[in-house]
């Protein structure tokens, strides 16, 4: 049978099928993305669910002029595909390939940049208003959003906008009732009561009939039958309608895998000007059956045979992930400590908390996709005499940062941040490197700051926290594998602000902050014995000014070394003491530099930066040689 997928480079070859072949050419672009990510990792169990939404969406509407906003964007890849993008798709996360999100700078298809949840609403009003202030009220943004990312607070903002600006607005709401993990919380509940409601979904088909008759007559008329679905759907949700009250027309549920039905409704909606928002009903991995029964594991599986769904790893010892010795030393931290809590927004599984989540569900807290609203809950059990355990990626703690000055370092509060993802994390790129967090806690009064060169180092820290109560206190470790086989070594405390020396060396001294350090140890044995000293700052705030004065008394030229934004990192902290105490050795600054990182695998990545073992050594060489 001839394929159709193989002749789709745009949306307008999409158009040219006739609407009956829409399920067929489905079953392709399905089979498509699960060929490629069973060789080529990516999100897997978004990327399937959305299939028949992307293909009726583009085939009703007029992209790129129309503008779709992908949220979040793990599930962007059917978009990918029909856009131009299918033969170049099995470069995909790879280093000098396409994006796993959409990108502005690749096509001119990806309308807005993503990578994080709950920006698409916002971002797709302002497409709109800009479009009736251009006198193109014609043209129409889609925002298609998740309902795991309907929990974030930028969400709630960019509907209540929406509501007030009568902008030609269509929010398109995926609810397949998960984010990576279940999604929770009151959002999810409502969302729940109107997919089951019988009643509900029995009159709004009538009412969807009677909308479609009255909207192609005068505007008292349309007014009048959308007085009479506002009301229908109040009587019958026993709560109201959310959406409505907030300005918006409410349309669904309807089935997000119907595809021709899809384009109906797409079509009728697409008639109706001003603020709307339609909600499907899809399931997360749809198409692969396992995907779809463990919709958790399968959000981002890895290599895998795509005939029987076996993961493919390789079958050797290796040392645990950081995140799982974060999980596994807090439980053994909270059994010692009835105080201690677990809070995530909506990254159990990701972070590592659901061990303690397994023995201890009262003492967890999943808060849904809310960054801010993570911090000050915290905040609020620190100030209730709890000792909270926050962990958030390094990237997404970046829209707390309001709530980590205000509510938790102005008022002293010992909340514990663990930074997951600090450094570069690979394929997920730009969007998710975590290179700001050390220059962004660092002009923090009250925040301690600090980073594990290893595994050991990581449960020392962690133990040291949950003893200070002194503030917040911030830990970050990478999306990487440990150093060691053996790492459950007893916990003991550490003397905050204080470093250690890790090799002995004459020449040039070694100043790293986390486990970039251990790169450092390996360049350092490819050298002369004795040449280059190591040290492990272990604490970026409060700086080991007494190790400081040390180095600079005793070295010519010192090296920082950090996985980290150069700018404003260890290595400013360490060119400020020198300014500060007059010192005139010569101070060199490893980091990330002062630019975007693109996607790639982690040691591309490092490599690229100057910061794996090779490239330390060339630099390491070159001062030797100059000195």
């Amino acid at each position: 049978m001839e394929s159709f997928l193989e002749y789709i480079n745009s949306p307008a070859d999409l158009k040219k099928l006739p609407e009956k072949e829409l399920p067929r050419l489905c079953e392709e672009l399905r089979e498509k993305i699960i060929d490629e990510c069973a060789e080529h990792p990516g999100h897997f169990g978004a990327a399937l669910g959305v299939v028949e939404l992307t293909v009726a969406l583009h085939y009703v509407f007029d992209a790129p002029r129309d503008n779709l906003v992908w949220d979040v964007g793990h599930q962007a890849y059917a978009h990918k595909i029909l856009t131009g993008r299918r033969a170049a798709f099995h470069t995909n996360r790879q280093y000098g390939g396409l994006s796993g999100f959409p990108r502005r700078d690749e096509s001119p298809y990806d309308s807005f940049g993503v990578g994080h949840s709950s920006t698409s609403i916002s971002a797709a009003l302002g497409m709109a208003v800009a479009a009736k202030l251009a006198g193109e009220d014609d043209r129409l943004s889609v925002a298609i959003i998740g309902d795991g990312a309907m929990t974030g607070g930028l969400a709630f903002e960019g509907l209540n906008n929406a509501g007030a600006s009568n902008a030609n607005l269509l929010v398109i709401l995926n609810d397949n009732n998960m984010a990576i993990d279940p999604n929770v919380g009151g959002m999810n509940e409502y969302l729940l009561d109107i997919a089951t409601s019988r009643t509900y979904n029995k009159v709004k088909d009538e009412v969807w009939r009677l909308l479609g008759k009255f909207n192609r007559v005068g505007p008292r008329a349309r007014a009048f039958i959308q007085n009479i679905d506002n009301s229908i759907k109040s009587l019958v949700m026993k709560q109201g309608n959310l959406f409505e009250a907030l300005g918006t027309r409410y349309f669904g549920p309807v089935d997000g895998h119907d595809v021709i039905h899809l384009v109906k409704v797409l079509r009728d909606l697409k008639a109706i000007r001003g603020p709307k928002l339609l909600h499907c009903l899809t399931v997360k991995g749809r198409g692969f059956k396992q995907a779809e029964i463990d919709q958790t594991f399968w959000h981002a599986p890895g290599k895998f045979n795509k005939e029987t769904g076996e993961i493919l790893r390789e079958e050797r010892p290796a040392p645990p992930r950081y995140q799982d010795v974060f999980g596994h030393t807090l439980l053994e931290l909270a059994r010692a400590n009835p105080k201690i809590l677990g809070v995530t927004p909506a990254m159990p599984t990701g972070c590592s908390l659901n061990i303690m989540m397994k023995e201890m569900p009262e003492r967890c807290f999943d808060v849904g996709i809310a960054e801010q609203h993570a911090v000050t809950f915290s905040a609020g059990l620190a100030a209730a005499g709890y000792i909270p355990f926050c962990n958030i990626y390094s990237s997404f703690m970046q829209r707390a940062y309001d709530q980590i000055i205000h509510d938790a370092a102005l008022q002293r509060l010992p909340v514990v941040f663990c930074l997951d993802r600090g450094g570069l994390v690979g394929p997920d790129g730009p969007t998710h490197h975590g290179a700001f967090d050390l220059a962004y806690l660092r002009v923090v009064p009250n925040m301690t700051v600090a980073a594990p060169l290893d595994e050991s180092e990581l449960r020392n820290m962690m133990y040291t926290a949950q003893l200070d109560n002194q503030g917040p206190f911030s830990i970050r470790y990478p999306r990487d594998n440990g150093v060691a086989i053996d790492w459950q070594t007893p916990c003991r405390a550490l003397a905050i602000g204080k470093g250690r020396c890790l090799v002995e060396g004459r020449d040039i001294a070694i100043l790293s902050i986390g486990t970039i350090g251990n790169q450092a140890r390996e360049a350092i044995r490819q050298l002369p014995p004795g040449s280059v000293a190591l040290y492990d700052a272990r604490f970026l705030k409060p700086l080991d000014e007494e190790l400081l004065h040390d180095l600079f008394a005793r070295f010519r030229v010192i090296v920082t070394l950090e996985e980290g934004a150069i700018v404003g990192g260890l290595g400013s902290a360490v060119a400020e003491f020198a300014a500060d105490n007059g010192y005139l050795s010569r101070v060199v600054r490893l980091g990330i530099p002062d630019r975007f990182i693109e996607h790639g695998a982690r040691e591309q990545l490092l490599a690229e930066c100057g910061l794996d073992a090779p490239s330390i050594l060339l630099r390491l060489q070159e001062l030797q040689s100059t000195r």
